[in-house]
């Protein structure tokens, strides 16, 4: 057999190829981890491992066998529909991949679609929540101001905890009020804008709350009170903190909440789609929908509040045909 078919070998190829398209660390540590357990599963069940050998079928089986047998590691449930989903993605990019590569003949995922998954309902903060993260930011000793500043900026701009743990003092354009996020998502360095209070609550941190940096090598905006950057673990620990504390229920306290909170509140306040792509960084519109479908319901009450043609019944001609219109809804 020859090796440099084998499924294992290719793995590896696939995974170096990622590396120099510069895909990001994480991405790269998802797709080798379900290529593995693909190829386990595979070897497991004495199917074929040479690529040009592994047909449609073997990869329905490795489907199945995710939806029905299949376990995540540490807490030993059945995986997600979004997980497997994941999965079968993961295996229409590195066949594609293969067949760009010419080290298959055909590519047999084109007719295998991704198992559709329910739509999950996304809890968000609600102005109640907000207000108690407040006010126990304001009524903390020490770094309380810092955290504030914090909540504010991931609510009023929606970017990931690992952009916000990389934000250097020389990021900010507090005049024009604009960050610029540097190491983002697929290396898509952008702008993102943030309003006055935020600017103002960003200028009080640094002049007057934020710890001396160890040293002078430390640029980083949010420091711990040793004078060190902030971690992604730190800045999720303090938020899980913050929401038992603060008693906030319901909701999962967690950067990503606040992301999904920023977009539903940009949508309701009169925000199109398009902008919010651009602010949150998605390559794509497809990953920005899925806020208008599980949004409807806000949306719709928006409407009924903010209905162009429903404000426009002052207009006497509009208002007389509504009049004398039978409603037959």
């Amino acid at each position: 057999m020859n090796s440099e078919l084998d499924l294992k070998n290719l793995i590896e190829g696939f995974k170096l190829s990622c590396q120099t398209e510069n895909k990001s660390p994480k991405t790269i540590e998802w797709y080798t981890c379900f290529l593995e357990r693909f190829l386990r599963f595979l070897q497991l069940n004495i199917h074929p491992t040479r690529v040009n050998d592994i047909d449609k079928n073997h990869i329905r089986s490795f489907i199945l066998y995710l939806q029905q047998q299949a376990k995540t590691p540490h807490t030993d449930k059945p995986l997600s529909s979004s997980t497997v989903q994941g999965y079968v993605r993961t295996l229409k990019v590195f066949f594609s991949w293969l067949l760009r590569e010419e080290n298959i003949k055909s590519n047999p995922m084109t007719r295998i679609p991704v198992p559709r998954a329910p739509v999950k309902f996304i809890n968000t903060f609600s102005h109640e929540h907000i207000n108690k993260l407040a006010t126990l930011c304001q009524t903390s000793n020490g770094s309380g101001y810092r955290n504030l500043t914090i909540i504010l900026l991931l609510l009023d701009s929606g970017i990931r905890v690992n952009e916000l743990v990389n934000i250097d003092i020389s990021d900010l354009d507090l005049t024009e009020g604009y960050i610029k996020i540097r190491i983002a998502k697929g290396n898509r360095e952008r702008l993102v804008p943030v309003g006055s209070i935020v600017q103002k609550s960003l200028w009080k941190y640094i002049n007057q709350y934020r710890s001396q940096p160890l040293t002078r090598k430390v640029t980083a905006l949010f420091l711990g009170e040793h004078g060190l950057p902030l971690t992604r673990s730190g800045v999720q620990q303090m938020l899980r903190r913050s929401g038992r504390t603060a008693g906030v229920t319901g909701v999962r306290c967690s950067p990503h909440t606040f992301r999904h909170t920023f977009a539903k509140y940009y949508l309701l306040n009169g925000g199109d789609i398009f902008s919010l792509q651009k602010i949150l960084g998605h390559s794509s519109l497809a990953s920005v929908r899925i806020y208008l479908n599980l949004f409807a319901a806000d949306l719709k009450k928006q409407h009924q509040h903010f209905s162009p043609v429903d404000n426009l019944t002052q207009i006497r001609s509009i208002y007389t045909h509504v009049r004398s219109t039978q409603h037959t809804l």
